[in-house]
């Protein structure tokens, strides 16, 4: 090794000693995500896996920590990215020796989880190859050319027969059209799906909202793999995928979005997920789609991008009450409430908002395409998905003028265009959806009602110098601020977004507050540079590189 390569590495020991002090001192907090459940966290290598899990807002030190030490736990895994015990045996001796009194106390596993934080900021940084397989110690940049990492097969070359299940269960393809089968599924989800670290809070998917998400146009029964115990059919797991077309920059593909991974609480020893993942990918193999999109809480190997929660408190009073947030030392009950006040009614009624109608799927699928084209990975639609995903979850119950008063029985999304009363022109569309989550052990409260901003398009994107002049931002603050109304009116406690298409130019100013969870982005089987997400990505800002909402 030369002079200046040993300096560099002395430099670099350095530091990781003053970092894991640090860390071992608990003078710095551990990166922290939503993770998923134990079952999620056994399939931290897998390639196709949906993770989703809800986040909440900042949790206290400790919590954090143990966040941190579960997604270490999913990418240790005991492989060939573990840290090894003369590493920790030396960083520990220096922490101790150096790291002063706060240090003295530190232990073998503090210093491997300190290490392994360490690496995880790493790659949330960008210093790793996120979009990758991983960026070498040898400098391997990430790729130039973007494309499949293995190639298509013939159908006749993939798996013909299901992988082996333990003999006491039997797989299932579950159809949703049933109501039966339907009720099976929701109330596995709602029993055993991702709940938060403290287990105060867990997903709640209604069967509107399931029927609604797995049926798009030209779903895959195939595609809805269940598991059932042999002896008495009983539905004990679960893994979806849909179709969907996706273009990452200069390529457009057809790909699967996987989802709903979930495993009953007392069977997650049998490693269930595992296969049920390999079997859903064989299942799309079968149909010729090669390449998937899913998300995860946890960090798993090597996402294309991340972003962040934020929460936008709309009942205060509860959402205080259940600790899904708290008063600020320095702030009143009363002046929070006073802070987040909405307007009683949405701003842009007067200039044509309304809710969205079958007449307006073909402007609102053109507005759409041209919106998303700003993007580097985002969903391609026709028409024929545009109206699923806007008009087929509206519910039953009446329309009109005033239905942005009103939530309809059955309702799961929320969809309003803004049409200009002269040319009758669609020149703005917002959406959002509802996601409630089950509140565990609170004596009043059994439902956290929670929206989730969906897709939005406003033609001031197109107008010359709409964004350095700050117009685009002032449309977006106006149109999504009116969603915030509607959503309130509807009776939410909560409104919730991701830093992705437009959204961190008009969060602070509408109010969001940042949540502690990270969602992070996966392509199984399609090679690329990273995506912006949190953090830009070289000339592409935060926030602007995701165009994908998964639900």
């Amino acid at each position: 090794m030369s002079e200046a390569s040993t300096s560099q590495q002395k430099a670099k020991d350095k530091e990781i000693v003053e970092q894991a002090a640090a860390l071992a001192a608990g003078e710095e907090d551990a990166p922290t995500g939503s993770e998923g459940s134990e079952d999620e966290q056994d399939v931290a290598g897998s390639s196709s896996v949906q993770v989703v899990s809800p986040s909440t807002s900042s949790k206290k030190k400790k919590k954090k920590r143990s966040k941190a030490v579960k997604a270490l736990n999913a990418l240790r895994g005991g492989g060939k990215d573990a840290i090894p015990e003369d590493v920790v045996k030396v960083v520990l001796e220096k922490v101790r020796a150096e790291g002063g009194e706060a240090a003295a106390a530190a232990n073998p596993e503090l210093i491997r989880q300190a290490l392994e934080q360490m690496k995880i900021q790493d790659v949330i940084q960008g210093k790793a190859g996120v979009g990758g397989r991983g960026k070498k110690d040898t400098g391997e940049a990430p790729p130039e050319v973007d494309g499949p990492i293995e190639p298509s097969r013939p159908r006749e070359e993939v798996q013909q027969n299901a992988y082996p299940l333990p003999k006491e269960f039997m797989w299932s393809t579950l159809d949703i059209s049933d109501p039966a089968e339907l009720r099976e599924l929701y109330e596995l989800l709602s029993a055993n799906y991702v709940e938060d670290d403290d287990e105060s809070f867990r997903f709640q998917y209604s069967a509107e909202f399931l029927s609604w998400a797995l049926k798009p146009p030209g779903y895959h029964k195939d595609w809805h793999v269940g598991v059932r115990v042999s002896s008495t059919k009983k539905l004990v797991a679960f893994i979806s995928a849909v179709p969907i077309r996706v273009r990452v920059r200069d390529n457009e593909f057809d790909a699967s979005e996987v989802n709903y991974l979930c495993v009953h609480k007392k069977l997650r020893s049998k490693r269930l997920a595992p296969v049920l993942i390999k079997e859903v990918t064989r299942q799309c193999h079968l149909k010729g789609i090669f390449q998937a999109l899913y998300t995860g809480g946890v960090l798993l190997p090597t996402p294309v991008s991340s972003c962040r929660y934020f929460h936008r408190c709309l009942n205060i009073p509860k959402l205080v009450s259940v600790r899904f947030t708290s008063v600020p030392s320095s702030m009143t009950l009363a002046r929070m409430i006073r802070l987040h006040k909405l307007p009683d009614r949405p701003r842009l009624l007067d200039q044509g908002l309304r809710e969205m109608e079958e007449r307006d799927v073909p402007q609102v699928t053109d507005l759409f395409s041209r919106y998303m084209k700003r993007f580097t990975m985002f969903p391609v639609m026709s028409e024929d998905e545009v109206r699923h995903q806007f008009l087929s979850g509206l519910g039953e119950g009446p329309r009109g003028s005033d239905s942005w008063k009103i939530r309809r029985d059955g309702q799961v999304v929320w969809a309003y265009v803004v049409e200009n009363p002269k040319t009758h022109k669609v020149t703005d569309f917002v959406s959002f959806y509802s996601l409630p989550s089950t509140i565990m052990n609170h004596d009043k409260h059994n439902l956290l009602n929670a929206a989730y901003l969906f897709y939005y398009a406003t033609e001031t994107a197109f107008e010359p110098g709409a964004e350095e002049s700050s117009r685009l931002k002032k449309r977006l603050e106006d149109v999504v601020g009116d969603a915030l109304v509607i959503a309130e009116k509807a009776g939410f406690d909560v409104f919730n977004a991701l830093t992705l298409m437009d959204s961190v130019c008009f969060l602070q100013d509408l109010r969001f507050g940042q949540g502690d969870g990270l969602l992070n982005f996966y392509l199984y089987n399609w090679r690329t540079a990273p995506v912006s997400g949190v953090n830009a990505v070289d000339d592409v800002p935060a926030g602007k590189g995701v165009g994908v909402v998964m639900l």
